[in-house]
């Protein structure tokens, strides 16, 4: 029997590289609502109370960028002054000019991947799609109760006995979540495990062997930018598939949909769920290449990592047939110049039910 461990984090929304994810799409879905065919990279950097929101945005949209990084900052839960410096400029000229033809072309060269299982109904990794769930509760919790010791910044990571590929237990479970100075560490760990663990974590897959780990450094009061740097883009990891799938090593957040980084990658997702969803194959990685200025990819390779019900032969058919990998297209069929990348900055990009997430759709 092959038996092993997995695991996978994720963080909070309250996190600094989170933050700053999220002012990134904040901007973004400000930009997309007043002018869809906005071409945004604008990223941003926290440390204390300082932000630097840099990078480049051509749009007719009117944004200022100061008043939208403090309402996110004021959504989180932060409610501390913060210095503000902005430096962003247009699109290169160049780019545009690759990218502005008849159709929407690639906006850069790289290589994206799309993964998909069917160890959870969500067709995703169970360890990420847990530590996921875990994070999304730390912060739902906090929000929706007045009493809660939690405060915005935190981490979740977990680790799942697999037997023969097939997830059987959890391991380990660890959280560390920032909280009030007045918490004792007994409370916040009957809290956490109440309100947040068992809420999440299927009752049948932990047991008497399960390790539950929180704030096992000690007291975590000092969080969020005021205990470390944040920058947009360093979380790609727990923004997929928690290190089961592979990663292209671009970024989703603060790019619009021109750039394939973002869209080709959730196409690729999109295409390796219906694989899986369709059985002809238990798991399915996907992966895409493209070139700056040309619609098409360079490139596509399917792997189903031997897992396949049917020829490779019938599976790449089934694909070159049903779906249409040019950057137009794929825009105009997942809907992409909409404003909704915001939700998505935090808790994964993918397997998403709380949220409407064309890419996650099985209907092909």
């Amino acid at each position: 029997m092959k038996k092993y461990l997995f695991t996978s984090e994720s963080v909070t929304e309250g996190h600094p590289d989170k933050i700053c994810d999220k002012i990134s799409d904040y901007i973004l879905d400000e930009a997309l609502r007043q002018d869809k065919t906005s071409k945004m990279a604008v990223e941003a950097t926290i440390k204390d109370d300082l932000i630097l929101i840099y990078g480049e945005a051509s749009t007719k949209a009117k944004l200022d960028y100061e008043k939208l990084a403090k309402e996110v900052l004021k959504d989180i839960g932060y409610n501390e002054e913060y210095h503000v410096i902005v430096k962003v400029g247009m699109q290169s000229k160049e780019i545009n000019k690759a990218v502005e033809k008849d159709t929407i072309m690639a906006g850069d060269q790289g290589i994206m991947f799309g993964y998909a299982t069917n160890e959870t109904k969500e067709l995703m990794p169970m360890p990420i799609m847990l530590a996921n769930k875990l994070a999304y509760n730390l912060t739902k919790v906090r929000k929706e109760d007045k009493d809660s010791p939690l405060l915005p910044d935190g981490k979740t990571e977990v680790t799942v006995e697999y037997q023969n590929d097939i997830p059987k237990r959890i391991d380990t479970i660890i959280i560390a979540s920032q909280h009030k100075k007045e918490v004792s560490s007994k409370e916040l760990r009957k809290y956490i495990i109440e309100k947040v663990i068992n809420k999440v974590v299927p009752s049948n897959l932990i047991d008497d062997k399960t390790n539950i780990l929180i704030n096992t450094s000690g007291s975590f009061t000092v969080g969020g930018s005021f205990g470390d740097s944040g920058t947009t883009g360093r979380k790609i990891v727990c923004d997929t598939y928690g290190g089961m799938g592979k990663v292209g090593g671009g970024c989703f957040s603060s790019k619009d949909p021109s750039k394939v980084d973002r869209s080709a990658a959730y196409y690729a997702r999109y295409v390796a769920k219906n694989i899986v969803a369709h059985n002809y194959a238990d798991k399915c990685e996907i992966e895409l290449s493209y070139a700056i200025g040309k619609s098409y990819p360079i490139s596509l390779y399917i792997n189903t990592f031997g897992t396949n019900k049917v020829s490779e032969e019938e599976i790449y058919k089934y694909v070159n047939n049903t779906f249409n990998f040019s950057v137009d297209n794929i825009i105009k069929e997942l809907d992409l110049q909409r404003p909704i990348y915001y939700p998505l900055a935090a808790y994964g990009h993918f397997g998403r039910n709380d949220i409407e997430c064309s890419w996650e759709k099985v209907h092909k």
